[in-house]
């Protein structure tokens, strides 16, 4: 609190001093700049030499870009590994538009959906009953036989 309070008290009194001394040029650099109108009234060589220093800094970035993509490409090759295919170029690809859920049916798929439904609506039994009675009442005996083998081979001493 206390550290709060001297702050408060001798933060201005620093301001008015940094400003003699001359570091409040940045603020000045600032306002220069937003209020030139988008850096309209630095000199036209300067504008040119700014615009070339980014251009030759983009191809840097992608030349570099380009030479990380090739050592990752190596390294997928020597692992057999697939390249992810980055979100943005799934959804130019998908044709939904942006959309979340599924694909919406057509009218058609829709009917022969109802159609194969109602066909599954009478409950068929199955038709090898026999063999489905005889593999349900074989389910305990093998539980059982499988039990007894575990606790032979487990002893409790």
């Amino acid at each position: 609190m206390a550290a709060f309070i001297a702050k408060q008290m001798v933060g201005n009194q620093l301001k008015s001093v940094k400003g003699a001394i001359g570091g409040d040029k940045e603020g000045e650099g600032e306002s220069k700049e937003d209020g030139g109108g988008g850096g309209g009234g630095e000199d036209p060589e300067v504008e040119e030499m700014r615009r070339e220093a980014e251009r030759k800094r983009k191809e840097k970035h992608e030349k570099a870009e380009a030479e990380r993509e090739e050592l990752r490409q190596s390294i997928r090759d020597k692992y057999g590994l697939k390249k992810k295919v980055p979100e943005e170029e799934m959804m130019m690809n998908n044709d939904e538009g942006g959309r979340v859920g599924r694909k919406k049916k057509t009218p058609a798929e829709l009917a022969a959906e109802a159609n194969a439904d109602s066909d599954d609506e009478e409950f068929a039994m199955p038709k090898n009953m026999d063999e489905l009675k005889s593999k349900v009442q074989d389910i305990p005996q093998k539980l059982a036989q499988s039990v007894g083998e575990v606790t032979e081979k487990c002893s409790l001493q």
